[in-house]
């Protein structure tokens, strides 16, 4: 649970799946030190949100409509972004879609599938993303 003392983390939740984006949205919810800045449900909006909201952290799902998620990574590489956390079905532990996630710049990538099994792992992975953010900032 947050105190008034804690600083609450903005997060970024990029998935066209309304029913990922939900659960998502209810294990922040959950954990008490998150604000959602908005939820996109394509890198089009997602753009226009970090641009105009400059979430501390994104979550990116790989498989969007138009611009996938690898494609948005390169997009955002060279710049000044926040830690993107992959979520997607296609980056299960050591699979090639992990890696190349993580060679165009992702901080983490996490399985969508465990969403609900491994919630605490997420909200671990998802606070390192922002401890790395503030100490950037």
């Amino acid at each position: 649970m947050v105190t008034q003392a804690m600083k609450r983390h903005s997060v970024l939740v990029i998935d066209d799946s309304l029913t990922i984006r939900g659960i998502i949205e209810s294990v922040l919810e959950k954990d008490g030190a998150w604000e959602l800045i908005g939820p996109a449900s394509d890198i089009e909006h997602a753009r226009t949100l970090i641009r105009d909201r400059r979430p501390d952290v994104i979550t990116l799902d790989l498989a969007m409509p138009g611009t996938g998620g690898l494609a948005f990574l390169d997009e955002l590489q060279g710049s000044d972004h926040p830690p993107v956390v992959v979520v997607s079905s296609s980056t299960r532990d050591d699979s090639a879609e992990s890696a190349e996630a993580k060679r165009k710049g992702a901080f983490a990538c996490f399985d969508k599938a465990r969403l609900v099994a491994e919630a605490p792992k997420l909200m671990r992975v998802l606070h390192k993303a922002a401890e790395k953010a503030r100490h950037a900032a």
